[in-house]
């Protein structure tokens, strides 16, 4: 089934006899966020070892079992899988026709608009698909106001307009700057746009998209701070390397369309599904233009490579996933030096 926005507050607090729930989108500190609202609305905690199981990607012929597993002590059992992507469809199918008791809940962050897993879930009355994306005008406005009254600070509303222009690109991150702000001025009192522009520095609001755009745009600088910013907010090397993957592949298909029917950058960005986010338009449009697509084929060969890096033991996968971003980011600035 699908939720209405105004429906998904009262669904975290409360699933009801939803069996599966797959949270997809852009925004991966959201994701995580809602993920650890329902394992705890279930389970009452995020690492009760007797009602809440992980499991991996290479794991998902467990979750059947797992789903269907009686707690010994009583209470419904949560099985969380964090990066499922379509190869989970099969698994899911059968917990869906059996009657497991579990909840599952599944991180997608990367699934594409046409993905089997998020189309079996929108369609069984058993299944829930929450699209987690970056937030903004009044919606962004209301976390900010409802974040800071829950700890009893209150707001000013030019200091609430200029964070909504610099917060909301990840819920992590926002939710980060918002409690050092709440700190800041303190229980009782107010945020005014002195404080929020004192206390909300220049990595607010950035997010891996920030770090994957500004990389294949070739600004450096950028890449690096917001890529040190999503790996700091809990981001998963693989995870990254993931998401790289499918942004390079996304532009290695409007590239293709450049070359192939002679399409400007604008007009190929165009024929992409889900189209680019407008905030996004003119770094993907710019990235068109430096990458030809045989280069981007192999940036992706060596995305793929690097993935395969971090997943072998005592190997640094953080320390690969950055060489393998930051490699990106140069040289598409020295591509913008030509």
């Amino acid at each position: 089934m699908k939720l209405a926005p105004a429906q998904i507050p009262a669904f975290l607090r409360d699933p009801g006899h939803t069996r599966v729930v797959l949270l997809f989108g852009e925004d991966i500190g959201m994701i995580r966020e809602r993920a650890e609202a329902l394992v705890k609305a279930v389970a009452g905690s995020l690492d009760d070892p007797f009602l809440v199981a992980e499991l991996a990607r290479d794991q998902l012929r467990d979750l059947p079992n797992e789903a269907a597993s009686l707690p010994l002590m009583g209470g419904r059992r949560v099985v969380r899988v964090r990066e499922a992507t379509d190869a989970a469809t099969d698994a899911v199918r059968t917990v869906l026709k059996g009657a497991a008791p579990a909840l599952v809940v599944l991180e997608g962050a990367t699934l594409p608009t046409r993905s089997k897993l998020r189309t079996l879930l929108e369609a069984d009355p058993d299944g829930a698909a929450l699209g987690c994306y970056p937030e903004e005008g009044r919606a962004l406005e209301t976390t900010i106001r409802g974040t800071l009254q829950a700890v009893n600070v209150g707001i000013d509303p030019d200091a609430l307009s200029w964070l909504s222009g610099q917060l909301g690109a990840d819920r992590a991150s926002t939710r980060a700057e918002l409690e050092k702000l709440a700190l800041f001025v303190g229980p009782g009192n107010r945020v005014d746009i002195d404080a929020a522009q004192t206390c909300v520095g220049d990595l607010a609001g950035l997010s891996l998209d920030d770090a994957l755009f500004a990389a294949t745009a070739g600004d450096v600088g950028t890449a690096d701070r917001a890529l040190e910013l999503a790996l700091a907010e809990g981001a998963h090397a693989v995870q990254v390397l993931r998401t790289a993957i499918g942004h390079l592949q996304r532009l290695h298909r409007a590239r293709l369309a450049m070359e192939q029917s002679n399409l400007s950058a604008a007009e190929a960005a165009k024929t992409l599904r889900p189209p680019v986010f407008y905030q996004r338009v003119g770094a993907f449009n710019r990235a068109l233009n430096l990458w030809s697509a045989a280069a981007l084929q192999g940036a992706l060969t060596a995305m793929a490579e690097a993935e395969r890096g971090c997943k072998r033991t005592g190997w640094p996968d953080r320390t690969l996933c950055r060489n393998a971003i930051m490699t990106i980011a140069r040289r598409s600035a020295a591509l913008n030096r030509r």
